[in-house]
């Protein structure tokens, strides 16, 4: 009896040996590399939040939310019931910042894969050491282009990009009547942003008839923008496209409403325009700004799946979500799906379903056709919309099947 027990105990160990790490401590563990600090830490902060949200659907059910992978169960069902573990890096909104993260991510936490990291250029430096160390990195929100231009074979976006949503801004201009948008001013921070949102107007400004008849870059985190604003006033546009984050654009906006300067019409490229912080502070004198995005409260209402993801959203951190955070949040259930449909946390697995990623409408958190990815890594079924602040939420003005109140928008814009 007592060689039968010390035998079966050995079989047991033997077995428990074998099992997948996962199956043992039930926790498959991601790489998050946000500016939880710094300038840009309430668009840190308000991403973590949604990430943690994103998390709670795969870990916990919801059948609330009929049709998003995992929602329905708890965990990973093909690792056995493995929970999803977010381990947080703060880029400070530094690339080099960004790069180290993502090389602790994986050296030292052992993270299986990387998202993040909002700032295009941040994104730049933490995905070329996944590239270099064979990490799978799905990245939910930066914009630049050249991001899947760079050959790589571990980087995938879920976002759009800014040649989408430049040309959607063409697109909608071309429907504007009440004043002229022929002359294009674009002001830009110069980072890759900023400079890859200037070569997306430059382009398709010609696309569509327009002239760009002012190029204004400036440096983030600058003291003042007065001579920038003069010459964006100088220039006389009649649409002025702004690429910033929060703390600049707040900045801008002080600036040209002091100046007593305000281009008819005022088109945001998302980014610090959208974050929580600029519509409490400045939104009261900014009424009537525009901007592209990705979500829409009031198209999120309008859809059963969207209204109670933004519902949870809220109850946790008594806002709204936004078309920063939400992307953020998509790119986490895309990549937990991944590593589901794999059944493996290696990383050449999650690569190969990431390929093979083919999401519906009805499968994302977004209002998107859905996710499937082309040879570059690139979402190809993500779309954009134009906003415009009225009060304290903005308003889908474009598309036109998207636009609740008929009286937006509202130009020329005029400071309140």
């Amino acid at each position: 009896m007592k060689m039968k027990l010390i035998a079966g105990v050995a079989a047991s160990l033997a077995l428990i040996a074998a099992m997948p790490a996962q199956a043992q401590d039930k926790a498959v563990r991601i790489g998050a590399i946000y500016p939880l600090s710094g300038a840009l830490a309430s668009t840190g902060s308000e991403i973590k939040a949604a990430i943690e949200l994103a998390v709670d659907i795969i870990n916990n059910p919801h059948p609330e939310l009929e049709g998003i992978p995992l929602a329905a169960g708890s965990g990973l069902t093909k690792l056995g019931g493995a929970k999803i573990e977010v381990v947080f890096g703060d880029s400070q909104g530094k690339p080099e910042v960004g790069l180290a993260d993502a090389q602790r991510l994986i050296d030292q936490e052992k993270v299986v894969a990387l998202t993040g990291a909002y700032q295009s250029a941040v994104t730049k430096t933490a995905s070329r050491i996944a590239e270099q160390r064979g990490i799978p990195y799905v990245n939910g929100e930066s914009s630049s282009p050249d991001l899947t231009e760079r050959g790589y074979k571990w980087f995938f976006r879920t976002s759009p990009n800014d040649d989408t949503f430049v040309e959607n801004m063409m697109q909608f201009l071309d429907g504007v009547t009440a004043v002229p948008t022929a002359k294009i001013a674009v002001v830009y921070e110069n980072t890759d942003f900023g400079v890859n949102t200037y070569k997306a107007v430059d382009k398709f400004a010609k696309q569509y008839k327009r002239q760009l008849v002012a190029n204004i870059a400036y440096s983030a985190g600058s003291a003042s923008v007065t001579a920038e604003v003069q010459k964006l006033a100088a220039a006389k546009p009649d649409v002025a496209i702004f690429a910033s984050y929060t703390s600049d654009a707040m900045l801008f906006v002080r600036t040209m409403r002091e100046s007593k300067y305000a281009p008819p019409v005022l088109l945001a490229n998302d980014a610090g325009f959208i974050d929580s912080r600029f519509v409490q502070e400045v939104g009261p004198q900014v009424q009537g700004v525009l901007t592209r995005d990705v979500w829409g409260n009031d198209v999120a209402a309008a859809k059963a799946g969207l209204k109670k993801i933004n519902d949870m959203y809220k109850a946790k951190t008594g806002k709204d979500l936004n078309g920063n955070n939400a992307r953020s949040m998509q790119g986490v259930l895309v990549l937990a799906d991944a590593i589901n449909r794999a059944g493996s946390t290696d990383p050449e697995a999650i690569r190969k379903a990431l390929v093979a990623t083919d999401l519906g409408e009805a499968q994302v958190a977004m209002p998107w056709a859905g996710v499937q990815f082309d040879a570059k890594g690139q979402n190809t079924k993500g779309a954009g919309l134009i906003l415009e602040l009225k009060g304290a939420s903005y308003q889908t003005v474009w598309p036109e099947k998207f636009r609740t109140d008929k009286s937006l928008p509202t130009l020329p814009f005029a400071w309140k």
